[in-house]
């Protein structure tokens, strides 16, 4: 069964579903559990199950909203592509500092792919586990926003929080 809770967020309310190991497998800014379901790759699903979600993923995240923009480094998620450029991407996004935001160009080279502008901006779009994997510091080449599957105002409350922690 995975587990799901929804906390208030500054940015939003914000709905985490949890593995019975305690792993993050779907985090978004909403209230709609089924929908991060879907998000969850078809090997990681399993019939939700309300409340019940760790006490640790919940102490990190209001960690993180209080400042300490670690706190969710230490927090484990599983998610399951079949590619390896997406898979790599998405340990080296877990990397980018708060407050230090890279473009979709930066992140392909991070990525070991350079020209993979595109795999990068699809690793970011398919990332399942928002805040737990930081896609939001990922921005356009030309430092725009770009999109984010929550909206553009919970990106920009996101960055402005480390901006200024």
């Amino acid at each position: 069964m995975l587990r799901h809770s929804t906390m208030d967020t500054p940015a939003g309310p914000f709905t985490v579903l949890v593995s019975e190991a305690g792993a993050v497998r779907a985090a978004g800014f909403t209230t709609d559990a089924p929908a991060l379901l879907r998000l969850i790759h078809p090997r990681l699903t399993e019939p939700l199950e309300p409340g019940g979600t760790p006490a640790h993923v919940h102490a990190a995240v209001r960690a993180y909203l209080g400042g300490d923009l670690t706190a969710l480094d230490s927090v484990p998620i599983e998610q399951r592509t079949s590619g390896d450029f997406m898979r790599h991407a998405w340990e080296v996004m877990r990397e980018i500092k708060p407050g230090a935001p890279v473009t979709y160009s930066h992140f392909a080279a991070l990525s070991g792919r350079p020209a993979a502008i595109r795999a990068a901006a699809g690793a970011c779009a398919r990332n399942a586990v928002a805040l737990f994997l930081p896609c939001h510091r990922v921005l356009r080449t030309d430092g725009s926003l770009g999109g984010y599957r929550w909206g553009l105002p919970v990106k920009t409350w996101l960055l402005e929080h480390e901006a200024a922690a």
